[in-house]
């Protein structure tokens, strides 16, 4: 065996950062953000406007009847670009007061995350229905709050998220009339012509289509939802 290999090879150790925290606090730091990343799905859909854009789109192809058109993808991608639209001004502030800040190591890290829970309480606050919150608070006996800044953040998640449910349902059921109107007028119309053997949804899609083409649906949809984010 050559020289080379026969002497025992070195100890080499890789250390990731500069060896100014303790290991301890720098465990803590990586599960802490592991733990936020695996819950960012859920805050993006039960603090933000996602809920009742998603929803509200789903009841949109459901009513037309047009089964996997728009495909889910496309629904849920618009429901995003839509949510960071509407999210815009509070992400700003976020970033503001709490992210910008943090990096510059003039907060901690509690602090940086009270500082970005206030306009994230803020927007939901605005949004969610007084008997929704109040459900919460007396289930956790929460005291009456000063205002939005006072009230824990566990109790207007949930009031927050089944206010935009109702919302979101009422909405669909605006956007359910027209298109039972016509399923309605083309069953009678095929009933009364005797073709019963003919299926009514044949007849009736493709004059759905036309009307919400005609009435340029999608933008009548997108602009309903901002209108009752910016009326909120």
């Amino acid at each position: 065996m050559p020289a080379a290999f026969a002497e025992p090879l070195p100890n080499v150790s890789i250390n990731v950062g500069d060896g100014s925290e303790e290991p301890n606090t720098s465990a803590l730091s990586i599960l802490l953000l592991i733990t936020v990343l695996s819950i960012a799905p859920g805050i993006l859909v039960l603090m933000t406007s996602f809920t009742r854009i998603v929803v509200v789109l789903g009841f949109v192809r459901t009513s037309l009847g047009t089964q996997q058109m728009p495909p889910n993808q496309v629904l849920v991608g618009l429901a995003l670009f839509l949510t960071l639209f509407i999210m815009a001004p509070t992400f700003s502030q976020v970033n503001e007061v709490a992210l910008q800040p943090y990096l510059k190591g003039e907060i901690t890290q509690t602090e940086a995350f009270k500082q970005a829970a206030d306009p994230m309480k803020k927007f939901m606050f605005s949004h969610t229905r007084e008997k929704d919150l109040i459900l919460f608070m007396n289930y956790t006996k929460t005291e009456k709050p000063s205002s939005y800044k006072d009230i824990p953040i566990t109790v207007l998640i949930p009031a927050y998220a089944i206010s935009e449910l109702k919302t979101a349902f009422q909405m669909g059921f605006m956007i359910f009339i027209p298109f039972l109107v016509i399923d309605m007028i083309v069953s009678s119309t095929l009933m009364a012509m005797g073709m019963m053997m003919l299926p009514p949804v044949m007849i009736s899609l493709p004059f759905k289509l036309l009307l919400f083409v005609m009435v340029d649906g999608w933008y009548l949809i997108v602009r309903s939802l901002l209108l009752s984010f910016n009326t909120g």
